[in-house]
Parts: C-alpha cells; sequence; structure tokens
C-alpha cells in the first residue's frame, strides 16, 4: 500500500470561480493542467517529489484530459521527453531534484536547447541551499546561461507562482527557448490559496492524436552544420523575444518606496524573506510595504537591460540579494551598468554571505550594513536588539551546556532492512581485513555514518560500480560498491554493471533490493513486488525474497555469471556470502542482490492487515525483542554492530554492576537483527523473543495462565 494523494487528486479538478487551497507545489501542478500542459514527465526528488507521484496516481483523471504521463528512469529520459515540443505545438512539463538532476539531464538538455521548441517547454526543478540539503550546493542558473533557457524564479505567492507557469509556457513559445521554474523548498511548502481555472485540455492529446508526423526538417536537429544557425539565433532572435514577453506581460515585479535613491533588486524566490527582514529592521510594514524600491525578479534569466538601468540610473547605491554562488546575477547587472556608464554603487555579496540559505536572519544581517551606509539612522535600537537576541540566545545555549551534545547523525529508519546488511559487512571485514567501499546515492548512504562509517566516495545516483573502477585494480583486495535498486535502474546497469562485464573487471556489487526507490519517497519501480506477491506475503513482508526477478534477469541477460541473493536479515549467511565474494577463486564481476522490502512500505502494507484481522476478532501475532538485564554484561558490541534507534542504554539494575546495560525501546517493529547479530557475532545471549498475541486461542489463555502460576509459585518470597 503506497502512500495516497486521493485528496490531492480532487484539488485537481477544481474549475472556474473554486478556490485552491494548499502549497505550493500543488498549485504548480494544478497550474500545469489549467495551462493545456499534454505530456509530463520526470524523476521524484525533494521538493518537488509531490508534483510526479500525484500525477501518476492521477492517471485516470489524465486519461480523461488526454495527458500523458511517464514517470521516467532517470532525469535524462524526463528531459529527453521535452524533444515531443520541438516539432509540434505540445506543451510538455518535466520534473526532477537540481542540481544533481539537472547534471544528469544535461545532455539532452543541450541538444533541446540547440535548436528549441514550438510547443511550450517547461521544467519544474526543486533547489536547495540549506544546510538540511542533500544535493550539492550549486546552481541550475548556470545550465540557463550555458544552453540558452528561461529561468523563472517566481515569488512565494501561489497566485504568483500558478501565473508564472502560464507565462512560462507562453514564455517558451514566444522565445522558441525551454524555460525552468526554479522552486526552494520553502516555494514548495508554503501554503496559501488562488483562484481556480478550468482545466484546458490539450489540442493535441492522448485523446486527439495526429494523422502524421511533421515533415523532416534537418534545421530542428541538434546536429552540425545547423548547431552553429542555432547559437546565432539564440542571441539574434530568442533572447530578444524573450525579453520583449517578459515586460510586456510584467513579469518581472516593480514595487515603490519612499527612499527613491536607493533598490533592492531580489530573485523571486528570496522575496519573502527579504520583506520580513526589511519588517524587522523597520524599513516595511506587516503587509509588505517597503520603504526602499524593490525589483522582483521572477524571470532570473535572461534579465532586460533596459528594465534594470531604468531601475538603478539615479539611486545613489542598488543591493543585488542573490542566493547561491556564483554571483552570476550581480555580475550580469555590473557588466550592464558599466556598458551604460550608470555609476550607481552596486553591492551584494559584499554584504551578503557568498553561499548558503538566506534565511531571515541572514538576509537582515546584510540589509544592516546596506542601510546603515546610506540610510543613517534608520535601523532601529528595536531591530538591532532583536538581532543580537538571536545571537545572543545562539551563546547563552552553547553556554548552558557543561559539554557539547553527542552527535546524532541521520540513520537508518528502526526496522530498515539495509541496516543488517552492513552489520554483516562489518562482521566480514573483521574476517577478511578493510575494503574500499564505493557507496552511493540513497538510503544506504546512511552508512556512511557512525556506527558502520563505510564509504570513501559517492559520485552520483547509481554510479558506485563506476567509481571504484580506477582505484580497483590498485587495490590487493577486491572492492565492494553498494548500489540501491532504485540506483541501478536510474545509472547503474548501463555505467556501473556493463562497464565492468566489458572490461573483464573482477569487483563486488551488493544490490540493495527494498522494491522501491526509498530515498524518494518509495516510488515504485520496475523491480517493486507485484501487488499479489505483497498479499501472498501478508505480514511477513521482511521476508519477500525472489517475489520480482527483473533485476536478477537484466544480470543474467547481461552476462553476469557469480551472483547471489540473500535475505537481509540473515546476518550470517550474508556474512559468509560477503566473505566468499571477496575470497573467491571467479575472476569477475560479482554480485550479491540483498533482498529486503522497505519497512516504510512493510508498514503502510501490513497496518491496516492487521486492524482489519482484529475488527474480525482474528488472533494476531506481534513479535518484540528485549534484554535480559541480569544477563546483559555492559559490552554494547551489539548496539556498536547496529545503530539501531531502538536499541540503547539504561541505567543497570544490579546495584553491584557500574556498566549501564542495553535495553530495546517500545518503537522496536520486531524486525529481529538484534538477536541475528547476537548470534552472527556471538556477541552475548541476553537477547529474548518474545510473541504478543492478541484475540489468543482458549488453549493459549490457559497456557499463559498456568505459565504465569508457575512463574508467581517459583518467585522467592
Amino acid at each position: 500500500m503506497e502512500v495516497s494523494f486521493s485528496q490531492e487528486i480532487e484539488q485537481l479538478r477544481l474549475g472556474r470561480g473554486q478556490t485552491f487551497h494548499g502549497e505550493g507545489i500543488l498549485a504548480i501542478t494544478k497550474a500545469l493542467l489549467q495551462s493545456g500542459v499534454a505530456y509530463i514527465g520526470g524523476y521524484q526528488g525533494a521538493p518537488v517529489s509531490h508534483l510526479l507521484d500525484v500525477m501518476v496516481q492521477a492517471r485516470d483523471y489524465m486519461d480523461e484530459l488526454g495527458v500523458h504521463v511517464e514517470a521516467c528512469s532517470n532525469e535524462a529520459s524526463a528531459a529527453a521527453m521535452l524533444g515531443a515540443s520541438i516539432h509540434y505545438p505540445l506543451r510538455g512539463a518535466v520534473t526532477w531534484k537540481s542540481i544533481v538532476g539537472t547534471n544528469v539531464a544535461a545532455d539532452a538538455l543541450s541538444n533541446l536547447c540547440s535548436p528549441g521548441v514550438t510547443g511550450g517547454a517547461l521544467l519544474v526543478v526543486g533547489e536547495d541551499y540549506g544546510e538540511g540539503a542533500s544535493v550539492i550546493q550549486e546552481r541550475t542558473h548556470a545550465y540557463a546561461l550555458k544552453s540558452g533557457m528561461c529561468l523563472l524564479d517566481p515569488r512565494p505567492d501561489l497566485e504568483v507562482m500558478t501565473r508564472m507557469v502560464e507565462h512560462g509556457f507562453r514564455l517558451s513559445e514566444a522565445s522558441n527557448m525551454p524555460a525552468v521554474l526554479e522552486l526552494r523548498i520553502r516555494a514548495c511548502h508554503v501554503r496559501g490559496s488562488f483562484q481556480a481555472k478550468d482545466n484546458v485540455k490539450p489540442a493535441i492529446s492522448t485523446r486527439q492524436l495526429m494523422e502524421n508526423p511533421s515533415g523532416f526538417d534537418y534545421m530542428k536537429l541538434a546536429h552540425p552544420p545547423v548547431t552553429f544557425r542555432h547559437e546565432k539565433l539564440k542571441g539574434e532572435q530568442r533572447i530578444p523575444a524573450a525579453r520583449r514577453y517578459i515586460v510586456e506581460n510584467k513579469l518581472n515585479e516593480l514595487f515603490d518606496g519612499e527612499h527613491q535613491d536607493l533598490g533592492i533588486i531580489v530573485q523571486g524566490g528570496i522575496y519573502n524573506s527579504l520583506v520580513r527582514s526589511l519588517q524587522q529592521l523597520g524599513l516595511a510594514d506587516a503587509f509588505g510595504n517597503s520603504d526602499i524600491p524593490l525589483l522582483v525578479l521572477n524571470v532570473t534569466y535572461p534579465l532586460v537591460p533596459e528594465q534594470v538601468a531604468d531601475f538603478c540610473v539615479g539611486k545613489r547605491a542598488v543591493l543585488v540579494v542573490e542566493e547561491g554562488q556564483p554571483e552570476y546575477i550581480e555580475q550580469e547587472i555590473a557588466t550592464l551598468l558599466r556598458r551604460r556608464d550608470i555609476q550607481t554603487k552596486l553591492h551584494g555579496k559584499d554584504v551578503l554571505p557568498s553561499s548558503g540559505e538566506y534565511s531571515v536572519e541572514v538576509v537582515a544581517n546584510g540589509l544592516v550594513h546596506f542601510a546603515t551606509s546610506y540610510l543613517s539612522g534608520t535601523v532601529t535600537d528595536e531591530a538591532r536588539r532583536w538581532l543580537a537576541a538571536n545571537t545572543d540566545r545562539r551563546q547563552a545555549a552553547a553556554a548552558a551546556l557543561a559539554q557539547p551534545l553527542p552527535a546524532r547523525p541521520p540513520g537508518f529508519c528502526i526496522g530498515c532492512p539495509e541496516r543488517p546488511v552492513f552489520s554483516a559487512l562489518k562482521l566480514a571485514q573483521q574476517e577478511i581485513g578493510n575494503v574500499h567501499i564505493a557507496a552511493d546515492i540513497g538510503c544506504h548512504a546512511f552508512g556512511t555514518f557512525e556506527p558502520f562509517s563505510m564509504g570513501h566516495s559517492i559520485l552520483g545516483y547509481g554510479m558506485s560500480l563506476a567509481s571504484r573502477a580506477g582505484v580497483s585494480p590498485m587495490m590487493q583486495r577486491r572492492t565492494l560498491a553498494l548500489m540501491g535498486d532504485g540506483g541501478f535502474w536510474h545509472n547503474g546497469l548501463l555505467t556501473g554493471v556493463q562497464s565492468a562485464l566489458f572490461n573483464g573487471d573482477d569487483a563486488v556489487l551488493l544490490i540493495f533490493k527494498n522494491g522501491y526507490t526509498s530515498a524518494t519517497g518509495t516510488q515504485e519501480i520496475l523491480s517493486t513486488p507485484r501487488d499479489a506477491a505483497k498479499e501472498a506475503a501478508g505480514d511477513k513482508g521482511a521476508s519477500m525474497v525472489h517475489t520480482n526477478q527483473t533485476i536478477e534477469s537484466a544480470l543474467k541477460g547481461l552476462g553476469v555469471q557469480w551472483m547471489r541473493t540473500v535475505h537481509t536479515y540473515e546476518v550470517e549467511q550474508m556474512r559468509r556470502t560477503l566473505t566468499d565474494a571477496f575470497t573467491s577463486d571467479f575472476n569477475g564481476l560479482k554480485v550479491i542482490v540483498a533482498e529486503g522490502e522497505c519497512q516504510l512500505e512493510r508498514q503502510r502494507r501490513i497496518k491496516p492487515w492487521i486492524q482489519g484481522l482484529l475488527k474480525k476478532g482474528k488472533r494476531v501475532v506481534r513479535v518484540k525483542y528485549g534484554v535480559d538485564e541480569d544477563v546483559c554484561n555492559g559490552d554494547h558490541a551489539c548496539i556498536r554492530l547496529s545503530g539501531c534507534p531502538t536499541l540503547t542504554l539504561k541505567d543497570n539494575p544490579d546495584p553491584l554492576k557500574v556498566d549501564p546495560v542495553a535495553t530495546v525501546l517500545d518503537g522496536c517493529v520486531g524486525c529481529g537483527l538484534c538477536g541475528a547479530n547476537a548470534h552472527a557475532a556471538t556477541l552475548c545471549p541476553s537477547f529474548y523473543r518474545a510473541e504478543i498475541i492478541q484475540n489468543p486461542k482458549w488453549h493459549e489463555r490457559m497456557l499463559a495462565s498456568m505459565q504465569s502460576w508457575v512463574v508467581r509459585a517459583l518467585r522467592p518470597a
């Protein structure tokens, strides 16, 4: 049972006169349908995952509209979908997480931007510069500059965001340039409302098919010699056309202010943080009316030179609030001002941080420098106290701690089927010695944190086997590559497995087969167990081995000769298999498929099933693990070997013993790893397995009563 988006799908059906209430990313999804989009594709990833997730689950409604939806194997295949808009008046949208996704899609995007598009092509990408971001701190802006794509960065207001989606398609058609809609995590999750419009059925769709393809036109190919002509068109026709559309439709917004001799130019996506910062400094009111004029760039590329120049001319100074580095916008503005001999002083990264997320406090600190330089006395004492108080609170919190807080690294979910594999790998390395481990993107990347601390490199989704190719021949021992089933289908099959087989590499590949692309929201993939297999498994989902052999079949088809499929919770068997792979006489690629269903999906599946059984009064058995405090010797090797959040310490009940004992918290899901580790590593016999029976049979009640009576009788007075 996957996450249901039934309520979100109903929001997509809203029509003219109705009000949409919800998150920004769902508003964007609704705006795509209002704009007459004909096809949608993408690859999921925060913070834009919901767009594709909702569309996939809304396929029945999409079919009514004639909209084609495709969950793509990676971002490159999604970008290639936009090729439909090169020849035909089809509006297409694709989505992914940037910058990593845009890197993957770069080849297709270059070949799309060269000939340009006829129908509107819109890329919805999620971008994040915060400390909690899970992507590299690079900018999509570079791709817009390099390849020639319009870049939209809408002000985080649902009315503006949905309007920019509609204009994004029109801007793309007017300029023949693909358009990118850049959304930060705050924009995706901002909540609000807007007046909905009727969804537009595309003129050409899955319900209104084209009779014939367009005629052959070599100019529409990204192929020499016409690519040289394409580059001239970008500068001579497409960018000027985009600029005209931006000005005529007032896509960028100008907000006036009393201090006409100053100005602030800001990316649309940072507008909310900027206005809140101005308010905190007494330079804006609660309604967002700023004392300093603002030029809000809802389109950050291409800039309109005349628009920027008109805003800057006659001003003493202008501040550019641009998140991310390098400062592409600031550099371009500086160039166009100097070319026009406009001597307005320009500030940006000199008063604001060069990198990181521009939170309210970060922007406010930069504004203090700017305002005190040009508006002496305008920054109130109250504003300065607010900034100082923020610093004081952090310092006070640090001073209140007798010592720094213990590190709390991210980790696997409770009951995650990938945790026992790392336990087995730890045990295997104790026997064979340390090996070079090429890690990968995915849930298994948590293995790089304590208590496992495994992984020498992460170089791209599904790229682990490829990333060990250079170091593998230099190692005395075989190297190990870790890869998830999502990464396997995304990239690993071709870049890793095919290459290793072609070159006859002697290496070990460990594939985590949990049935989903779990790190992006547990979306289904080609190797997801079928519904029939899930139903047959019931609550035994953790042992759903050999339910879908697509990965194994693909590997066999490519010619993999050494392959083992092992259940992840069989720690001892996994340890033996890993040891065998590293010591085998077989010279070539050795693949271990570690199969165990994602615990999140398992819980989503079995909880309703168990509730249904309980309502019917049927017998239900739940497994719980625990530690016998009298037996535990306080060694804690069990914790060092698994790192399970529900396996922790508590004071020893024996006053004669100093070391705390291990204990299992109530969050335990009964995966059995602690017991399996104890058996595989011969740690200690202190773990016990208990069965909690609901709606027991009559004889079970009687037996339980007898056992309780015996225990009470044997207990000393």
